[in-house]
């Protein structure tokens, strides 16, 4: 099951209970349906839960049912065509489905439960998310501009700061934040999904420290191992030349550890030194090996 199909599986489960708010909801679902006009609603799902919702949602809302019901699996499609029916969803939104342009009536969704109720139909019925493993990614789309420049003002009043863009022909609200998104899903009754949200967030956030670490790390030891090659070899040098034996013995101490510890770091050096010495001091000695190494 995709992260979209167990998002409004889940807005499904929220119950069909204040008239107010089933009556926002099926108006968000008939201005983000496939076809909403004077002459035909139609709603096209392959969403189960939404495709079960759909005929009790319209039943509490106008109180009739769809002139055509699903057939079988797949695309789901429900559609109503007699005039009266209508007429009674004109009537309910004062909508004008003969207008060249819907436009969205803010009577219906006056009250904060009525707007997250509309904006739960609207995402039921032209809604789609991403899995939040991969993206952060919500949208409504709807072929009514004018509402969704008004739908946008109305999320802007719920502090739902969304984006606006145009797709092959259809007005486009997006999140792209993972922030957003969790605060839109909790608002339309989606908090289980937007806890998942969340966590997806923390667990690439947790995974990204983990790499920026493994990788510091890899550079540091990359750098260390280099270092040691590096001391490895003056010291080497210091003794095939038979420099070596005429140092002092702090710094011969230094190179015969070296020699014998060569993947040590320096702190580990430090704390092989009789008596041990500091991390500093054991550096300092070691450079000087290598000035000396290079001296012809």
């Amino acid at each position: 099951m995709s992260f979209a199909v167990e998002v409004k599986t889940e807005l499904c489960r929220v119950p069909l209970s204040r008239k107010c708010c089933i009556q926002a909801e099926a108006y968000g679902v008939l201005l983000y349906c496939n076809t909403f006009n004077a002459g035909e609603v139609r709603i096209v799902t392959e969403n189960e839960a939404f495709a079960q919702r759909l005929p009790a949602l319209f039943k509490k809302a106008f109180r009739l049912t769809f002139d055509r019901l699903p057939e079988g699996g797949g695309k789901q499609i429900f559609a109503i065509t007699a005039p009266e029916k209508l007429i009674v969803v004109n009537q309910t939104f004062g909508s004008d489905l003969r207008a060249l342009a819907l436009h969205l009536n803010f009577a219906v969704v006056e009250e904060t439960c009525c707007r997250a109720a509309f904006l739960r139909g609207a995402f039921l019925a032209g809604g789609a998310v991403t899995d939040p493993r991969k993206g952060y990614h919500l949208e409504l789309a709807t072929s009514h501009h004018s509402v969704s420049r008004e739908v946008l003002a109305l999320m802007r009043e719920l502090d739902q700061e969304a984006r606006a863009a145009q797709r092959k022909g259809n007005a486009v609200i997006y999140f792209k934040q993972s922030e957003k998104i969790e605060d839109f899903l909790t608002c339309i009754g989606a908090p289980i999904a937007s806890m998942q949200v969340m966590n997806a967030k923390l667990e690439r956030d947790l995974r990204g420290k983990v790499n920026r670490r493994v990788n510091c790390d890899a550079a540091n030891l990359d750098k260390a191992v280099e270092a040691a090659m590096v001391q490895v070899e003056a010291i080497r040098r210091l003794d095939v030349v038979g420099t070596l034996i005429t140092l002092p013995d702090k710094l011969r101490e230094a190179a015969a550890l070296r020699l014998a510890h060569p993947e040590d770091t320096l702190a580990q050096l430090a704390e092989r030194c009789d008596p041990p010495i500091t991390k500093s001091a054991l550096n300092h000695r070691l450079r000087k090996l290598i000035e000396l190494g290079k001296k012809p």
